[in-house]
């Protein structure tokens, strides 16, 4: 009799609530008399008002769960492919996310999106989205950029929780003279920095300041802001890395001081952050190929230095792209002279040149420049030739 009369307290009890909630989100006039942090508080909730045992309620949950998700348009089986332990968590917010991304200004698409590709944001809570986006913004100019970001990147808002990390790391590289351009550029590009504990950023710091110093830059936070708006990723790599890549490319390209300062500053600082082994291949691809084509080592040394990014090209792209020009009496010669033609894809390469031939263009011995163009200075260049 006791037990009966328990069950249907609890029964009562939850009936009550549920009366209450439903009171709640049934009167607008209420919701618009309160602040929208308090509203967000009321929508990420989802009661449950009757006795089950654990296995019933977890079932219960996640099929209300997926219900809110499917009505925020949100791409179900993508996300459970990107993250399916979050569909098994008793609680989660995706009210008060969405509320408070529409507050910011995105659209019920981009949240959508962003659940989509990365369903643990939905387990963050307003505290700590509205404390992560308040650094965000010490940072960047307006909420929209950080929409942006967001929309292409929706692990690097979410990936963790730890506002105290990210404030300690704001902090510090502010400290050694970063400036909030740049700061922004790593938040774009690699806003795993904030991620990293501030004693890991501050050995890439220090040896990056050291590494100023001993090519004889005297002004070690210049060298950083330049290095950095080059390549961001290189405050998520390891100072061994990048390391094995300088003393690599100025060993292998047989360059002083000056010529790697140059050199890392400017296209090469991409370069520093691919993998070591991966630097290795590809420069003796590179030496290879053009040392069988009457090159001389020095020649290949140049080359590189003039255009770094042929690094980043794998063997088979390298190889088809010189081939491609070669097979129509390109000399190599011609092309170490405009290296910028080896920008431009296999296709456009192909087909610009049929274009050319077609019309009489002698590429041997006139202008191949072109080549790399953008489309509509090529088209005009072509109608000017009779193509």
């Amino acid at each position: 009799m006791r037990a009966i009369q328990k069950a249907l307290t609890s029964i009562m009890a939850s009936r009550n609530l549920w009366d209450i909630s439903s009171n709640i989100f049934g009167s607008r006039c209420w919701m618009l008399q309160y602040s929208a942090e308090i509203f967000l508080r009321i929508v990420s909730f989802r009661p449950f008002g009757v006795y089950c045992d654990n296995k019933d309620n977890e079932s219960l949950k996640n099929k209300d769960l997926l219900n809110n998700l499917l009505t925020m348009g949100v791409d179900i089986d993508k996300a459970k492919k990107r993250q399916p332990g979050v569909f098994n968590r008793m609680e989660t917010n995706e009210g008060t996310l969405q509320m408070f991304l529409l507050s910011k200004g995105a659209s019920k698409e981009v949240i959508a999106s962003i659940i989509s590709r990365y369903p643990r944001a939905i387990t963050r809570t307003l505290e700590s989205l509205s404390k992560r986006w308040e650094l965000w913004r010490n940072i960047m100019t307006s909420d929209l950029e950080i929409i942006n970001i967001l929309q292409r990147s929706p692990e690097s808002f979410f990936r963790s929780n730890n506002n105290i990390k990210l404030e300690n790391n704001i902090k510090y590289l502010y400290s050694v003279g970063l400036t909030r351009d740049c700061l922004c550029r790593v938040l774009h590009y690699a806003p795993r920095t904030f991620s990293n504990t501030p004693d890991l950023n501050k050995q890439i710091i220090e040896f990056l300041q050291a590494l100023s110093l001993s090519l004889g830059h005297n002004d070690p936070t210049d060298f950083i802001q330049k290095i950095i708006s080059k390549n961001p990723f290189i405050l998520i790599q390891s100072t061994k890395r990048l390391k094995t890549n300088i003393e690599f490319l100025q060993s292998t390209l047989n360059l002083d001081n000056e010529e790697l300062l140059l050199l890392i500053c400017g296209r090469g600082a991409g370069i520093l952050d691919l993998s070591s082994d991966y630097v290795k291949k590809n420069y003796t691809n590179i030496k290879e190929k053009l040392l069988s084509l009457g090159c001389t080592n020095e020649e290949v040394q140049k080359f590189v230095i003039s255009y770094p990014d042929a690094i980043f090209l794998s063997d088979k792209k390298f190889n088809d792209k010189i081939d491609c020009l070669i097979e129509e009496k390109i000399s190599i010669s011609q092309i170490i002279k405009n290296v910028k033609i080896l920008d431009s894809s296999i296709s456009t390469l192909k087909s610009r040149i049929k274009e050319l031939v077609h019309i009489g263009y002698n590429l041997s011995t006139s202008n191949i420049l072109l080549l790399s163009w953008s489309q509509k200075r090529y088209k005009d260049k072509l109608k000017k030739l009779g193509g």
